[in-house]
């Protein structure tokens, strides 16, 4: 499996050569995080993850993750620091440290199918996870956010799930859990599943109570442990969106409630399951009742900022509302894995692993399920969907090999490998339709340029010949520029940083008149403007004739001064004039910019 990995980091590092090269970190996240690991390296506290680059005027924002995720790429950075700089160093060590988690991904995976479906079975699982795009993706170099490690987490947990030694299993799920919550709540919801199903398992099987009884252990213990050395300063608050003092209460009082269950001298089935339900009702109410404001949705937002911007995020938005060329691909998958699990836990039945694969079949069809809250769980519900797809393979392809005509065997198992791997959905993307533009005005080819272009080193380092300064830009567009440039910004998509936000979205798509009045607060001094990046085209949308909406069309105020910029840039960039008046045509129509007076000729 190790050999099978190198190979597989080999492919991608070349592959993405160009990528590391020119520090392509095409997720806000992955450029944020590259921001938090150089403020360490920097000397910023161990517990102060504040960005003091976005919206320094206000005293910049905090970001709640945790130092977790920081830690092999700011060790990488300085391995190879010494060898070949700082600037390539960081290019390898965000090209590097996405691979790592990915080991421990595919040992969960094959750990999984080895104890489930046969000991070589394991290519296979290897195999099927290549073709799940979207959560290899999650791997690729430069890809530096943390949802590597808690898909690594999460298949450590299906792995533990399988394990026969129902101690070291439990433990393992217990890890796994602890670790993923400290490093984000994105897997909460798989985390709790985690725990219900091995509560389950016990109320079915009474020798199942080893394996509750480490699990309990290690939830709480590993929680704890976690909260103690990563939890940030602005985590110790009772705040939703992290492992702070609310979601650490919840994890140690399971634990504990898991754990004294467990100790039970407990016959009945149904006296386990009323018991375990208790202790369900007992953490709900306990929630309920002492953590009131985390009833909503966790990260605490106002209305306005929902509607306006968290809402409207792409990947919040379920499945069903995706276009079919996203959707596809994603559904497929998690559908073959469940029908396997199925067919798996029905060949089993009467034996031990019969009780697993169910398990396995509840895990993966609930983590389908997710997609219909969610498109952003597409990569864990396609991860989970490998062991059912794994047994599906192990069944069917035989089947057509022990056929008697050749023909039969060579292109009905080749043919049954592609369709039950899930593999023929990435075949068949080519052939799906492409979706239309919206009412911003931009088709999705025009916006994928923008997007790209403007976020390019090329396209960003020109800005570095004028003096650092806040420039007023797009909320997308800020974790990039503080990578790239030594200015600095004034919002990053990030939900603790809503009031500017805000402002960015009130400025764009507010009167002209209004704009200078945001910009002074943040204490701009330029304005940047990507005029087809995506998010400009939810300011034209909402506001035709907003001041971005103006913009766009060549109404560009007198108190915007025109900076030089090289003549092929995808950016425009304007000084902010705080001394002029505001010009009433402004926000009716175009201004002509003069034409400079000609010199006189020299006697």
């Amino acid at each position: 499996m190790l050999v099978a990995w190198a190979c597989v980091v080999a492919w991608f590092l070349v592959q993405r050569q160009g990528n590391i090269h020119w520090l392509v970190l095409s997720d806000t996240d992955d450029n944020m995080r590259l921001m938090q690991v150089r403020a360490l390296l920097a000397g910023q506290g161990w517990y102060d993850l504040r960005q003091y680059r976005l919206d320094p005027a206000l005293g910049g924002f905090d970001i709640h993750w945790s130092r977790f995720v920081d830690l092999p790429i700011a060790g990488l950075i300085l391995l190879l620091k010494p060898f070949i700089g700082t600037a390539a160093a960081e290019k390898w060590a965000c090209g590097i440290a996405p691979l790592l988690p990915l080991a421990i991904t595919m040992s969960g995976l094959s750990l999984t199918v080895r104890r489930l479906v046969a000991p070589f079975s394991w290519p296979l699982a290897i195999i099927v996870l290549l073709g799940c795009a979207s959560t290899l993706m999650m791997y690729a170099p430069m890809r530096i956010d943390h949802h590597g490690w808690q898909l690594a987490c999460l298949a450590m947990t299906v792995a533990g799930m399988a394990d026969p030694a129902r101690a070291r299993g439990g433990a393992v799920v217990g890890i796994a859990s602890a670790l993923s919550l400290t490093i984000g709540l994105e897997m909460l919801p798989y985390c709790a599943m985690a725990g219900a199903i091995l509560a389950l398992r016990w109320v079915w099987d009474a020798g199942d109570a080893a394996r509750l009884r480490a699990y309990g252990l290690t939830l709480a213990g590993g929680s704890a442990l976690g909260f103690a050395i990563f939890a940030s300063n602005a985590n110790q608050v009772l705040r939703c969106d992290a492992l702070t003092p609310v979601w650490l209460s919840v994890m140690v009082v399971a634990g504990a409630l898991l754990f004294a269950l467990s100790l039970a001298p407990l016959r009945s089935r149904w006296v386990r399951l009323a018991l375990a339900g208790a202790a369900g009702a007992v953490i709900v109410a306990g929630f309920v009742l002492l953590f009131p404001q985390c009833l909503g949705r966790p990260e605490q937002v106002s209305d306005e900022l929902a509607q306006t911007w968290l809402n409207n995020v792409r990947e919040a938005r379920p499945i069903y509302r995706q276009p079919l060329k996203t959707a596809f691909p994603i559904a497929v998958l998690p559908v073959i894995g469940i029908l396997g699990a199925l067919v798996a836990t029905w060949r089993a039945r009467g034996s031990a692993s019969a009780v697993v694969w169910a398990t396995i079949a509840l895990f993966t069809a609930f983590a389908a399920a997710m997609l219909l809250w969610q498109i952003r769980a597409g990569p864990a519900a396609q991860m989970l969907s490998v062991p059912g797809a794994v047994a599906l393979v192990w069944v069917v392809v035989p089947w057509f090999l022990g056929r008697k005509w050749m023909l039969v065997r060579v292109l009905g198992s080749a043919a049954a490998f592609l369709l039950v791997s899930g593999l023929f959905a990435g075949l068949a993307l080519p052939y799906l339709p492409v979706a239309k533009g919206g009412k911003g005005g931009g088709t999705p080819d025009k916006v994928a340029k923008a997007n790209s272009a403007c976020a390019r080193m090329s396209s960003l380092r020109p800005l570095n010949a004028f003096a650092p300064a806040t420039m007023f830009t797009h909320v997308d567009l800020g974790p990039r520029l503080i990578v790239l440039t030594h200015h600095n910004g004034v919002a990053g998509p990030y939900h603790r940083n809503g009031a500017a936000i805000l402002d960015v979205h009130h400025a764009f798509t507010g009167p002209a008149s209004g704009f200078r009045a945001i910009a002074a607060r943040h204490k701009a001094t330029y304005l940047l403007t990507c005029p087809d990046m995506s998010e400009t085209t939810v300011y034209r949308a909402r506001a035709p004739q907003g001041f971005f909406g103006q913009l766009y069309r060549g109404q560009v105020p007198r108190w915007l001064e025109p900076m030089p910029l090289p003549a092929n840039s995808p950016l425009r960039l304007w000084r902010i004039r705080y001394d002029l008046p505001n010009d009433p045509r402004s926000d009716r129509a175009p201004v002509s910019p003069k034409p400079p007076a000609p010199r006189p000729a020299r006697p």
